[in-house]
């Protein structure tokens, strides 16, 4: 979460007195991702992370909020949004809209295992079981609508080889999506962005139990599948060469399937919504890199490694057992 907007601890004292919580002992920025601008902050109530919300608007945030409150309140692995004395959980901070949630304990990890990708493939299907009675929605914002609106803005800084890819990929998703198949697909409230850097473990070495899932504001209502398939692509895929990682993909359907089984339509689609999901982020990385925002600590991240998961699971589908 790069630092776009500096917060004083004058401006998150006078915050932190309309949540009832005392004042700030330490804040500390927080370094990692590019979209919204994080703190770390420490009062004698405990520790919390502030999030001041560069691009989404006070209307749009209350999604977000409520369906992490939802998980959390269903025994999820989620940081449950602070409320003020009028119930809001959408505050303002230097004129921005800006939440504050407890910090869940636990590191993420670089390289996981098998026995992590299983955590994470149970919590997923049990998020999305949790859903099922959460009663917002919302577009996901960088659905086919987002990906066909920014490719063309992209396009220009691919070289022609990319360019390609990029063109046939964005009619296979047009046509996939315009499918009966896909129009039957269960949907529901996603996190539609659960990388690694997303979730938390704690404990020993190789006996790290799942601890939290946080950063749900890209979550929108979209397939499971999709919400799968992004999962898929970055805890079960090789980072230097983009490839699938059969074992570790297997272990995390495997879990997933044993809380809540995918329906053959589901497992039928899935390669072409891993298709989908590392075309999301090929774009975004792309306009990150070619047109970034100025910020403090920021660091984009280089958009070939999506390609070259686009690539792999277009010439190596993964097609699992029902």
């Amino acid at each position: 979460m790069a630092v776009y907007t500096e917060v004083s601890v004058e401006q998150a004292n006078a915050l932190l007195a309309q949540l009832g919580l005392g004042p700030v002992l330490a804040l500390q920025p927080i370094s990692s991702g590019i979209e919204n601008t994080n703190y770390f902050a420490t009062t004698a109530e405990g520790e919390w992370v502030l999030t001041v919300f560069e691009r989404l608007a006070h209307d749009q945030l209350p999604f977000y909020l409520q369906l992490m409150r939802h998980l959390a309140r269903a025994g999820q692995p989620v940081p449950e949004p602070r409320a003020n004395a009028q119930g809001e959980l959408v505050h303002t901070l230097a004129g921005k809209p800006a939440a504050l949630v407890n910090r869940l304990e636990g590191e993420s990890l670089d390289a996981p295992d098998l026995h992590h990708c299983e955590q994470l493939g149970a919590t997923l299907a049990r998020m999305h079981l949790a859903v099922a009675d959460f009663p917002l929605a919302q577009p996901n914002l960088r659905g086919l609508a987002w990906r066909e609106a920014t490719a063309p803005v992209v396009r220009p800084y691919l070289d022609a080889d990319a360019g390609h890819l990029l063109d046939e990929e964005m009619a296979f998703q047009a046509h996939l999506h315009a499918s009966a198949a896909y129009q039957e697909l269960p949907c529901g409230a996603v996190h539609a962005d659960l990388f690694r850097d997303n979730a938390l473990f704690a404990g020993l070495p190789g006996r790290e139990r799942l601890s939290g899932v946080f950063d749900f504001y890209f979550a929108g209502t979209d397939t499971f599948v999709y919400d799968l398939a992004v999962v898929l692509n970055d805890w079960c895929v090789d980072l230097d060469s983009g490839q699938l990682d059969l074992p570790r993909a297997e272990a995390l359907l495997h879990a997933y399937s044993a809380e809540r089984q995918p329906s053959g339509n589901e497992l039928r689609l899935l390669p072409g919504l891993r298709r989908a999901a590392a075309q999301r982020f090929w774009l975004s990385r792309l306009a990150d890199w070619h047109l970034p925002r100025e910020a403090s600590l920021l660091k984009p991240k280089p958009p070939l490694h999506f390609e070259r998961v686009l690539r792999d699971a277009m010439a190596r589908p993964w097609h699992p057992a029902a």
